[in-house]
Protein backbone atom coordinates (compact mmCIF):
# COMPACT_ATOMS: atom_id res chain seq x y z
CA UNK A 1 0.00 0.00 0.00
CA UNK A 2 1.13 3.48 -0.86
CA UNK A 3 0.72 4.72 2.72
CA UNK A 4 3.57 2.47 3.88
CA UNK A 5 5.88 4.05 1.36
CA UNK A 6 5.04 7.62 2.39
CA UNK A 7 6.31 8.32 5.88
CA UNK A 8 4.33 11.58 6.10
CA UNK A 9 1.01 9.88 5.39
CA UNK A 10 1.93 7.00 7.70
CA UNK A 11 2.86 9.31 10.57
CA UNK A 12 -0.25 11.51 10.09
CA UNK A 13 -2.56 8.49 9.98
CA UNK A 14 -0.96 6.93 13.07
CA UNK A 15 -1.20 10.25 14.93
CA UNK A 16 -4.87 10.70 14.07
CA UNK A 17 -5.63 7.15 15.10
CA UNK A 18 -3.76 7.66 18.40
CA UNK A 19 -5.62 10.91 19.16
CA UNK A 20 -8.99 9.34 18.31
CA UNK A 21 -8.24 6.34 20.51
CA UNK A 22 -7.08 8.62 23.34
CA UNK A 23 -10.36 10.54 23.22
CA UNK A 24 -12.56 7.44 23.38
CA UNK A 25 -10.44 5.56 25.91
CA UNK A 26 -9.29 8.35 28.26
CA UNK A 27 -10.68 11.85 27.65
CA UNK A 28 -14.32 10.93 26.96
CA UNK A 29 -14.70 8.62 30.01
CA UNK A 30 -12.94 11.21 32.18
CA UNK A 31 -15.48 13.90 31.23
CA UNK A 32 -18.35 11.45 31.81
CA UNK A 33 -16.95 10.45 35.21
CA UNK A 34 -16.46 14.08 36.21
CA UNK A 35 -20.03 15.04 35.27
CA UNK A 36 -21.45 12.11 37.22
CA UNK A 37 -19.29 12.46 40.32
CA UNK A 38 -21.13 14.77 42.71
CA UNK A 39 -20.32 14.99 46.44
CA UNK A 40 -22.87 13.53 48.83
CA UNK A 41 -25.37 15.96 50.39
CA UNK A 42 -24.00 17.06 53.73
CA UNK A 43 -20.36 16.53 52.81
CA UNK A 44 -18.04 19.47 53.32
CA UNK A 45 -14.81 20.42 51.54
CA UNK A 46 -11.71 20.71 53.70
CA UNK A 47 -11.07 24.04 55.39
CA UNK A 48 -7.70 25.76 54.99
CA UNK A 49 -6.53 24.34 58.33
CA UNK A 50 -7.68 20.83 57.42
CA UNK A 51 -5.96 21.12 54.03
CA UNK A 52 -2.72 22.02 55.83
CA UNK A 53 -3.26 19.00 58.06
CA UNK A 54 -3.66 16.75 55.04
CA UNK A 55 -0.28 17.93 53.79
CA UNK A 56 1.23 17.01 57.17
CA UNK A 57 -0.50 13.61 56.98
CA UNK A 58 1.14 13.02 53.60
CA UNK A 59 4.54 14.37 54.66
CA UNK A 60 4.68 12.15 57.75
CA UNK A 61 3.88 9.05 55.68
CA UNK A 62 0.71 8.16 57.59
CA UNK A 63 -0.80 6.62 54.45
CA UNK A 64 1.86 3.88 54.63
CA UNK A 65 0.02 2.26 57.54
CA UNK A 66 -3.51 3.72 57.52
CA UNK A 67 -6.16 3.26 54.84
CA UNK A 68 -9.19 5.43 54.17
CA UNK A 69 -11.50 2.88 52.60
CA UNK A 70 -14.20 0.86 54.31
CA UNK A 71 -14.50 -2.17 52.07
CA UNK A 72 -17.74 -4.07 51.56
CA UNK A 73 -16.58 -7.03 53.66
CA UNK A 74 -17.99 -7.95 57.04
CA UNK A 75 -14.70 -7.44 58.88
CA UNK A 76 -14.73 -3.74 57.95
CA UNK A 77 -17.94 -2.98 59.87
CA UNK A 78 -15.88 -1.74 62.79
CA UNK A 79 -14.43 1.12 60.71
CA UNK A 80 -17.66 2.68 59.44
CA UNK A 81 -21.44 2.23 59.29
CA UNK A 82 -21.34 1.39 55.57
CA UNK A 83 -18.87 0.55 52.80
CA UNK A 84 -17.41 3.52 50.93
CA UNK A 85 -18.71 4.59 47.54
CA UNK A 86 -17.12 6.79 44.85
CA UNK A 87 -19.10 9.87 45.98
CA UNK A 88 -17.27 9.77 49.34
CA UNK A 89 -14.16 11.00 47.53
CA UNK A 90 -15.81 13.51 45.20
CA UNK A 91 -14.74 16.54 47.26
CA UNK A 92 -11.06 15.76 46.79
CA UNK A 93 -9.54 18.23 44.34
CA UNK A 94 -6.08 19.11 43.08
CA UNK A 95 -3.85 21.14 45.37
CA UNK A 96 -2.67 23.15 42.39
CA UNK A 97 -1.75 22.73 38.71
CA UNK A 98 1.36 20.73 39.53
CA UNK A 99 0.20 18.55 42.40
CA UNK A 100 -2.69 16.12 42.66
CA UNK A 101 -3.52 15.19 46.24
CA UNK A 102 -4.58 11.57 46.01
CA UNK A 103 -7.54 10.11 47.83
CA UNK A 104 -5.12 8.55 50.32
CA UNK A 105 -7.15 5.34 50.24
CA UNK A 106 -4.00 3.38 50.99
CA UNK A 107 -3.35 -0.32 50.63
CA UNK A 108 -1.90 -1.33 54.00
CA UNK A 109 -3.87 -1.66 57.21
CA UNK A 110 -1.05 -1.95 59.69
CA UNK A 111 -3.00 0.58 61.73
CA UNK A 112 -6.77 1.15 61.94
CA UNK A 113 -8.69 2.54 58.97
CA UNK A 114 -9.25 6.29 59.31
CA UNK A 115 -12.33 6.75 57.11
CA UNK A 116 -14.55 7.50 60.10
CA UNK A 117 -11.99 8.39 62.77
CA UNK A 118 -13.51 11.86 63.17
CA UNK A 119 -16.65 10.16 64.49
CA UNK A 120 -14.86 7.50 66.55
CA UNK A 121 -12.52 10.05 68.13
CA UNK A 122 -13.98 13.57 67.84
CA UNK A 123 -11.99 15.03 70.76
CA UNK A 124 -8.66 16.85 70.43
CA UNK A 125 -7.26 15.41 73.67
CA UNK A 126 -7.18 11.80 72.50
CA UNK A 127 -5.45 12.64 69.23
CA UNK A 128 -2.79 14.77 70.91
CA UNK A 129 -1.97 12.03 73.44
CA UNK A 130 -2.01 9.36 70.74
CA UNK A 131 0.43 11.28 68.55
CA UNK A 132 2.75 12.14 71.44
CA UNK A 133 2.93 8.52 72.55
CA UNK A 134 0.48 5.99 71.08
CA UNK A 135 1.10 3.59 73.98
CA UNK A 136 -0.42 6.15 76.35
CA UNK A 137 -3.89 5.42 75.00
CA UNK A 138 -3.49 2.09 73.16
CA UNK A 139 -1.15 -0.16 75.11
CA UNK A 140 -0.57 -2.63 72.26
CA UNK A 141 0.05 0.05 69.60
CA UNK A 142 3.09 -0.35 67.33
CA UNK A 143 2.71 3.16 65.89
CA UNK A 144 5.78 5.40 66.27
CA UNK A 145 5.70 8.50 68.43
CA UNK A 146 5.50 11.88 66.69
CA UNK A 147 7.10 13.91 69.47
CA UNK A 148 8.73 16.29 66.98
CA UNK A 149 5.28 17.73 66.29
CA UNK A 150 5.24 19.09 69.86
CA UNK A 151 7.06 22.01 71.45
CA UNK A 152 8.45 21.96 74.98
CA UNK A 153 8.16 25.30 76.79
CA UNK A 154 8.88 26.50 80.29
CA UNK A 155 5.81 28.70 80.14
CA UNK A 156 2.76 28.43 77.92
CA UNK A 157 1.21 31.43 76.20
CA UNK A 158 -2.57 31.95 76.53
CA UNK A 159 -3.15 30.75 72.95
CA UNK A 160 -0.95 27.66 73.30
CA UNK A 161 -2.61 24.23 73.29
CA UNK A 162 -1.11 22.45 76.30
CA UNK A 163 -1.28 18.65 76.18
CA UNK A 164 -1.76 16.93 79.54
CA UNK A 165 0.49 13.88 79.15
CA UNK A 166 0.43 11.38 82.06
CA UNK A 167 3.66 11.32 84.09
CA UNK A 168 4.47 7.75 83.00
CA UNK A 169 4.81 8.92 79.39
CA UNK A 170 6.53 12.29 79.79
CA UNK A 171 10.02 10.74 79.55
CA UNK A 172 11.48 13.15 82.08
CA UNK A 173 10.06 16.26 80.40
CA UNK A 174 9.48 18.92 83.06
CA UNK A 175 8.17 21.78 80.92
CA UNK A 176 4.85 22.33 79.22
CA UNK A 177 4.12 20.05 76.26
CA UNK A 178 2.52 22.26 73.61
CA UNK A 179 0.96 21.29 70.28
CA UNK A 180 2.76 22.85 67.30
CA UNK A 181 0.82 24.51 64.45
CA UNK A 182 1.55 21.46 62.27
CA UNK A 183 0.08 19.16 64.90
CA UNK A 184 -3.03 21.29 65.34
CA UNK A 185 -3.58 21.18 61.57
CA UNK A 186 -3.04 17.40 61.46
CA UNK A 187 -5.58 16.79 64.23
CA UNK A 188 -8.06 19.08 62.47
CA UNK A 189 -7.66 16.95 59.33
CA UNK A 190 -8.12 13.69 61.25
CA UNK A 191 -11.28 15.02 62.90
CA UNK A 192 -12.66 15.96 59.47
CA UNK A 193 -12.62 12.33 58.35
CA UNK A 194 -16.26 11.30 58.71
CA UNK A 195 -18.59 9.15 56.65
CA UNK A 196 -21.60 11.11 55.43
CA UNK A 197 -25.04 9.58 55.76
CA UNK A 198 -26.50 8.56 52.42
CA UNK A 199 -29.73 10.25 51.25
CA UNK A 200 -32.86 8.40 52.37
CA UNK A 201 -33.67 7.20 48.86
CA UNK A 202 -30.19 5.75 48.32
CA UNK A 203 -29.72 2.13 49.40
CA UNK A 204 -26.55 1.61 51.43
CA UNK A 205 -24.07 -0.94 50.04
CA UNK A 206 -24.05 -4.22 51.92
CA UNK A 207 -21.23 -5.69 53.95
CA UNK A 208 -20.51 -9.07 52.40
CA UNK A 209 -19.19 -12.42 53.56
CA UNK A 210 -20.52 -12.20 57.12
CA UNK A 211 -20.70 -15.42 59.09
CA UNK A 212 -24.08 -17.11 59.33
CA UNK A 213 -25.45 -18.63 62.51
CA UNK A 214 -24.46 -22.07 61.18
CA UNK A 215 -20.90 -20.86 60.55
CA UNK A 216 -20.64 -19.51 64.10
CA UNK A 217 -21.91 -22.79 65.55
CA UNK A 218 -19.58 -24.94 63.43
CA UNK A 219 -16.59 -22.76 64.41
CA UNK A 220 -16.99 -23.97 68.00
CA UNK A 221 -16.44 -27.60 67.02
CA UNK A 222 -20.05 -28.69 67.29
CA UNK A 223 -20.20 -29.83 70.91
CA UNK A 224 -19.14 -26.51 72.48
CA UNK A 225 -21.66 -23.70 72.85
CA UNK A 226 -21.13 -20.76 70.52
CA UNK A 227 -19.89 -17.47 71.98
CA UNK A 228 -22.68 -14.94 72.60
CA UNK A 229 -23.31 -12.68 69.62
CA UNK A 230 -22.92 -9.53 71.74
CA UNK A 231 -19.60 -9.87 73.55
CA UNK A 232 -19.33 -7.04 76.06
CA UNK A 233 -15.55 -7.34 76.40
CA UNK A 234 -15.04 -7.19 72.63
CA UNK A 235 -17.46 -4.29 72.24
CA UNK A 236 -15.75 -2.42 75.08
CA UNK A 237 -12.35 -2.99 73.43
CA UNK A 238 -13.64 -1.64 70.13
CA UNK A 239 -15.62 1.37 71.37
CA UNK A 240 -14.32 2.40 74.80
CA UNK A 241 -10.89 0.95 75.58
CA UNK A 242 -8.82 3.51 73.67
CA UNK A 243 -9.82 6.14 76.25
CA UNK A 244 -10.82 4.29 79.43
CA UNK A 245 -8.07 1.66 78.97
CA UNK A 246 -8.17 -2.10 79.21
CA UNK A 247 -7.88 -1.99 83.01
CA UNK A 248 -10.74 0.51 83.32
CA UNK A 249 -8.49 2.99 85.12
CA UNK A 250 -8.51 5.64 82.36
CA UNK A 251 -5.69 8.17 82.18
CA UNK A 252 -5.16 10.72 84.91
CA UNK A 253 -5.92 14.20 83.62
CA UNK A 254 -7.25 12.91 80.29
CA UNK A 255 -9.91 10.20 80.61
CA UNK A 256 -11.80 9.27 83.81
CA UNK A 257 -11.67 5.80 85.34
CA UNK A 258 -14.58 3.37 85.13
CA UNK A 259 -13.10 1.22 87.87
CA UNK A 260 -14.94 2.23 91.03
CA UNK A 261 -16.93 4.88 89.16
CA UNK A 262 -20.08 6.05 90.93
CA UNK A 263 -21.92 6.06 87.61
CA UNK A 264 -20.99 2.44 86.89
CA UNK A 265 -21.73 1.27 90.43
CA UNK A 266 -25.15 2.93 90.53
CA UNK A 267 -27.90 0.29 90.37
CA UNK A 268 -29.89 2.67 88.18
CA UNK A 269 -28.27 2.42 84.73
CA UNK A 270 -29.92 5.57 83.34
CA UNK A 271 -26.88 7.84 83.68
CA UNK A 272 -24.48 5.21 82.33
CA UNK A 273 -26.60 4.47 79.26
CA UNK A 274 -27.24 8.18 78.68
CA UNK A 275 -23.52 8.96 78.73
CA UNK A 276 -22.79 6.19 76.22
CA UNK A 277 -25.53 7.36 73.87
CA UNK A 278 -25.37 11.15 74.31
CA UNK A 279 -21.85 11.87 75.56
CA UNK A 280 -20.83 13.80 78.66
CA UNK A 281 -19.13 17.10 79.50
CA UNK A 282 -19.67 17.22 83.25
CA UNK A 283 -16.01 16.83 84.24
CA UNK A 284 -14.38 19.53 82.15
CA UNK A 285 -13.59 21.50 85.31
CA UNK A 286 -11.45 18.55 86.47
CA UNK A 287 -9.38 18.66 83.29
CA UNK A 288 -11.13 15.83 81.47
CA UNK A 289 -12.22 16.27 77.88
CA UNK A 290 -15.72 16.02 76.48
CA UNK A 291 -16.82 12.43 75.93
CA UNK A 292 -18.46 11.94 72.52
CA UNK A 293 -21.78 10.09 72.09
CA UNK A 294 -20.06 6.80 71.33
CA UNK A 295 -23.24 4.77 71.14
CA UNK A 296 -24.89 7.15 68.69
CA UNK A 297 -21.76 7.77 66.62
CA UNK A 298 -21.04 4.05 66.24
CA UNK A 299 -24.69 3.07 65.67
CA UNK A 300 -24.68 0.67 68.60
CA UNK A 301 -27.75 -1.49 69.04
CA UNK A 302 -29.50 -1.65 72.45
CA UNK A 303 -28.17 -5.20 72.76
CA UNK A 304 -24.61 -3.95 72.23
CA UNK A 305 -25.04 -1.09 74.71
CA UNK A 306 -26.38 -3.51 77.30
CA UNK A 307 -23.39 -5.80 76.74
CA UNK A 308 -20.94 -2.90 77.24
CA UNK A 309 -22.75 -1.66 80.35
CA UNK A 310 -22.74 -5.13 81.92
CA UNK A 311 -19.06 -5.63 81.06
CA UNK A 312 -18.19 -2.39 82.86
CA UNK A 313 -20.39 -3.35 85.83
CA UNK A 314 -18.70 -6.72 86.39
CA UNK A 315 -15.07 -5.92 85.54
CA UNK A 316 -12.06 -4.50 87.43
CA UNK A 317 -13.64 -5.31 90.81
CA UNK A 318 -16.91 -3.52 90.01
CA UNK A 319 -19.98 -5.31 91.30
CA UNK A 320 -23.21 -3.71 90.24
CA UNK A 321 -26.67 -4.79 89.17
CA UNK A 322 -26.81 -6.04 85.60
CA UNK A 323 -29.06 -4.36 83.06
CA UNK A 324 -31.34 -5.94 80.50
CA UNK A 325 -31.83 -5.03 76.88
CA UNK A 326 -35.35 -3.91 77.82
CA UNK A 327 -33.85 -1.48 80.38
CA UNK A 328 -31.59 0.04 77.71
CA UNK A 329 -34.41 0.33 75.19
CA UNK A 330 -36.60 2.08 77.74
CA UNK A 331 -33.87 4.60 78.60
CA UNK A 332 -33.11 5.31 74.93
CA UNK A 333 -36.81 5.72 74.19
CA UNK A 334 -37.06 8.32 76.96
CA UNK A 335 -34.54 10.62 75.21
CA UNK A 336 -37.23 11.97 72.93
CA UNK A 337 -39.67 12.74 75.74
CA UNK A 338 -39.95 16.00 77.69
CA UNK A 339 -38.13 16.09 81.01
CA UNK A 340 -41.38 16.68 82.92
CA UNK A 341 -42.88 13.49 81.50
CA UNK A 342 -39.81 11.48 82.44
CA UNK A 343 -39.84 12.88 85.98
CA UNK A 344 -43.35 11.52 86.57
CA UNK A 345 -42.18 7.94 86.11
Amino acid sequence: MEIYNDHKKLFTTALCFFLLLTFFVAIGPAFTSQNNNAPLPGSKPLTNLETEGKAVFIAEGCVACHTQQVRNVDMDKVWGPRPNIAADYANITRTDVWRNTATLMGSERTGPDLTNVGVRQPGDEWHYLHLFNPRSVVKQSIMPSYEWLFDIKDYAWPNDVVVNVPDDFRKGITGKIVASPKLIALVAYLKSLKEVTLPNSTPAPLFLYGKTAADKASATGGGVAAKPEFDGAALYATNCQSCHQENGEGLVGAFPALKGSKVVLDDNPEMQVTIIMKGYNGRISEGYGVMPPVGTNNNLKPEEVAAIVNHERESWGNKSKKVTVADVKKIIASFGKPEAEIAKK
